[in-house]
């Protein structure tokens, strides 16, 4: 397939971007170069072969939530610029 001026415009429409007309020229020989390295891997073998959806097959491991006390209170707003006993305090950025 020989991609033209006409190919451009309307890949450029389908995705939904703009292309300005001097980008055309330096565009076609990419997409020819793009195209011609497709048809060389359509010539593979590929029987036998499952298509990837993740490019490994680990699965996500899932564990249980358990509410567990990791620092205490005073260590989490130790940092803090300002702070209560419990909470973290901070200007009010709603108004009514």
């Amino acid at each position: 397939m020989i991609i033209d001026k006409q190919t451009i415009h309307k890949v450029a429409d389908l995705a939904r971007i703009a292309i300005k007309e001097e980008e055309i020229d330096a565009l076609i020989p990419d997409m020819n170069k793009i195209l011609t390295f497709m048809e060389k891997l359509n010539e593979l073998d590929t029987t036998g072969v499952e298509p990837l959806v993740y490019m490994n097959a680990d699965e996500n491991v899932w564990r249980e939530d358990e509410v567990k006390q990791e620092i205490s209170t005073a260590d989490g707003l130790k940092n803090a610029a300002l702070h209560n006993e419990s909470f973290f305090m901070v200007p009010k950025i709603i108004e009514k």
